[in-house]
């Protein structure tokens, strides 16, 4: 398998080590892509000033009683997020630590709750001059965790060494974290984002939560929290989507959401779309990916240059990538589904048989599932190939006989017209018989719309995007996703960009203690 490579502009940018030898034409070369370089940062930089200040007379200028009172909540929260996301961009593009803001010194948290101490302490208290060093004092800093139901206070002490001989004073590092001088660890913010991402529950709902547990942690607070893992966690997706687009079989699907448009006060139909490795693949990854329409653009774009078989059903949208070399595959699923609402309603005499007639390709299949992609092809070919041709043959006779216009002649037309697709998987090995794979893995989101009712804005749905493509591959591989996203954020502030795919659900375990 092809090693996925991608470029991450929001690095630093580094010049390299053996510059003083590059000669006039390298360095060069080396000038243009440095100039192209800061073009795009400035670019992005300007792009996200101006989306910033547009959120901002969002949060303070849009009238939210026009709203419900469940929107208006979800609106406030989506908002808030949005805007630490982009702070935290700009943060990262520009290189430059936060400006000081004069906001108040932050509230101690409330002495009542039990306290573990973690301390920190230099390896080595030899002064360089040969002295022992003295220990005269600690740094203290406080975070707060969680477990369900439960607060509790992680109390981290630096100590503060000293030597009496040449006054050199040493102090362990303050430990790497994902959001800098933060007061959440890693676990209550995994819990915050698979509270809201996998468990569907708003941000002002789990405040409540939290206040039954002894501290009603703001909105706005998780909310700002939600925005900064937002963008750390994307590197993450970014090497998940490269790993994808590697493979030669995905799936896609896509389903309608709600997103709020602020200036109206009202909403209008966005779309997931959702894409996966092929469901005989070992390999198991999902990627959403959150658009404002159903335009087959989307799709274009998030495949890019990718050519291999694309499973999915016959939505238009999907027509231009396979005109431009993706090779289509259908969902016999599809198919089935045409006969079995004629049957339902007594309809049509020919429902029975048709699917029959499928359920027994459905029943070669259980043969295959356990095959390597070689055998899997070869069974097919002796086995349902046969019985697909007998198919077509039985479904052209039946429409002979059929007027048009009647449901079953719409079932038996939409078949043959998608006869090619509906049976390439008899081509290959590696491609299933339906989309039912993908399908599978966007029924959570369609549970979760009951719940959080709309995206706030286009940038909150790529975040859920992100989000729960994570949290999906980690249970699609066996992972419990707070585990997952727990250890995950705790290691990505010191993981090295070179091995960030080590952190990529199919590939992760747990970092032994």
């Amino acid at each position: 398998m092809a090693v996925a490579v991608f470029q991450r502009h929001d690095l630093p940018m580094v010049l390299p080590a053996n510059l003083h030898a590059l000669d006039a034409d390298a360095l060069r070369q080396l000038l243009i892509a440095q100039d192209r370089e800061l073009t795009w940062r400035q670019t992005k930089i300007d792009q996200l000033t101006h989306e910033l200040s547009l959120h901002k007379r969002w949060r303070f200028g849009v009238k939210t009683e026009r709203l419900p009172a469940e929107q208006a909540q979800l609106f406030e929260e989506t908002v808030e997020a949005d805007l630490a996301a982009m702070t935290e961009e700009l943060e990262q593009l520009s290189g430059k630590p936060p400006a000081a803001k004069g906001q108040a010194k932050r509230k101690p948290l409330p002495p009542e709750l039990p306290r573990t101490e973690i301390h920190h302490e230099p390896d080595s208290t030899t002064c360089a001059c040969g002295c022992q060093m003295k220990r005269i004092g600690e740094d203290v800093a406080e975070k707060l965790d969680y477990t369900p139901g439960t607060f509790s206070v992680e109390r981290h002490i630096r100590g503060k060494w000293a030597c009496a001989q040449c006054e050199t004073l040493v102090q362990a590092p303050v430990p790497a974290h994902v959001i800098d001088k933060g007061i959440p660890t890693t676990g209550l913010l995994a819990q915050v984002l698979v509270a809201k991402y996998q468990d569907h529950l708003p941000l002002y709902r789990q405040e409540g939560i939290f206040g039954r547990a002894g501290l009603a942690i703001p909105q706005s607070t998780l909310a700002q929290w939600v925005g900064q893992m937002g963008v750390q966690l994307q590197a993450l997706v970014d090497a998940l989507k490269a790993e994808l687009l590697t493979f030669p079989v995905l799936h896609a699907d896509e389903t309608p959401v709600a997103m709020l448009d602020p200036g109206a006060g009202k909403t209008h139909r966005a779309y997931l779309w959702s894409y996966s490795i092929g469901a005989h693949d070992p390999v198991r990854a999902v990627i959403y990916d959150f658009a404002d329409s159903r335009a087959g653009k989307h799709a274009q774009d998030f495949l890019g240059d990718w050519r291999g078989t694309l499973v999915c059903d016959d939505y238009s949208g999907y027509k231009a990538l396979i005109a431009k070399g993706v090779t289509e595959a259908g969902c016999m699923a599809h198919a089935r589904r045409k006969f079995f609402e004629l049957q339902a309603h007594g309809q049509s005499q020919i429902a029975g048989e048709a699917l029959e007639r499928i359920a027994a390709l459905y029943a070669i299949e259980q043969e295959a599932r356990a095959l390597d992609a070689e055998a899997r092809q070869a069974l097919r070919q002796t086995q349902a190939q046969p019985l697909l041709e007998d198919f077509k043959t039985w479904l052209l006779a039946c429409r002979a006989k059929i007027p048009n216009g009647s449901s079953s002649a719409k079932a038996i037309d939409y078949t043959l017209k998608r006869w090619a697709a509906l049976t390439h998987y008899l081509t290959d090995g590696r491609v299933p018989i339906d989309n039912n794979w993908i399908e599978n893995q966007i029924r959570p989101i369609a549970i979760g719309r009951k719940n959080w009712l709309f995206a706030g804005s286009l940038r909150a749905g790529k975040r859920a995007a992100a989000i729960m493509s994570l949290i999906q591959s980690a249970r699609l591989n066996g992972h419990e996703p707070y585990a997952y996203l727990k250890d995950v954020l705790t290691r990505l502030p010191t993981q090295p960009q070179s091995r960030i795919g080590e952190l990529l659900p199919h590939r992760w375990r747990p970092e032994s203690t």
